[in-house]
């Protein structure tokens, strides 16, 4: 699986622990920024290409997922959600970062490198990478109904 990866300053550590652990692991792992610390870079850049890049893989039939990391991983999310076809989560814990992709087959997860160890988080994205899709009839409706949405700005009940 390709995973793109993108943090800003606060995350920036994390990142580099993620993208050596997760290549170790077999994950084919793509960095979007930043390459070196900068206490005034802009996050929402890095998190933009990652969440698109992802969106481009998952339609070129690669199996693909994204990471967006920062301070508390908010603006991280909210970046990557802008990205027509991204459906990003905040992940606290290993229960949401597992039902993120059951439940609403999240392509992103969002996690706030201040706000975990490097441990912690890495077992958040460790869950998140794992997990499936539930195909569940009631999430597929769900997620479709976002799409539909975000596609022709209706919505549906």
């Amino acid at each position: 699986m390709r995973v793109h990866i993108a943090t800003d300053h606060a995350g920036l550590k994390l990142s580099s622990h993620l993208i050596t652990a997760l290549t170790a692991s077999g994950y084919d792992m793509v960095d979007h920024g930043p390459t070196s610390f900068d206490p005034d870079d802009d996050y929402p850049a890095f998190c933009i290409k990652a969440a698109t890049a992802v969106v481009n893989d998952q339609e070129a039939g690669v199996e693909a997922l994204g990471i967006v990391l920062g301070g508390s991983g908010n603006g991280e999310q909210i970046s990557a959600n802008k990205v027509k076809g991204v459906r990003a989560a905040l992940v606290w814990n290993v229960d949401t970062a597992v039902l993120a992709r059951q439940h609403n087959n999240a392509n992103v997860i969002a996690v706030g490198g201040r706000q975990h160890s490097v441990e912690e988080a890495t077992q958040l994205i460790r869950a998140f990478l794992a997990e499936p899709f539930s195909n569940a009839e009631r999430h597929e409706r769900r997620i479709g109904q976002i799409t539909a949405y975000e596609t022709d700005g209706e919505v549906s009940e």
